[in-house]
């Protein structure tokens, strides 16, 4: 299974541009509760970004996947960090972690090589 995963976040984008037209004050409040959560503390946004994505196999949400890699990518995540948090998510979900772990790495990949090029 290959999925278009900048593809998938522009798409969501666009989508949640309609949500944020037609439920500002949730949305405004949704936009400021995720700048508090991944701004730095004692965690940097990096490991913020990849703790994201842990939830995001672990809950097996492809939006999120999608986003938390790009942005994982952006505030300097490796490869590697994204192998050892997909290593974790697996070790806490199991089965179904490996199959959402697997895309994870896939949508990584694809903002990298978009970045890159």
């Amino acid at each position: 299974m290959h999925k278009d995963w900048p593809a998938m976040a522009g798409e969501l984008s666009a989508a949640i541009k309609e949500v944020r037209l037609g439920s500002p004050e949730v949305m405004k409040s949704f936009s400021a509760m995720a700048a508090a959560a991944t701004a730095g503390g004692a965690l940097d946004t990096k490991t913020k970004e990849l703790l994201a994505m842990a939830i995001a196999v672990a809950i097996r949400c492809d939006g999120c996947i999608a986003f938390h890699a790009k942005a994982a990518l952006q505030h300097g995540a490796t490869r590697e960090e994204i192998m050892e948090t997909m290593g974790l998510a697996i070790y806490m979900g199991a089965g179904p972690s490996l199959m959402y772990a697997a895309q994870a790495v896939e949508a990584f990949d694809q903002f990298a090589e978009k970045a890159a090029g």
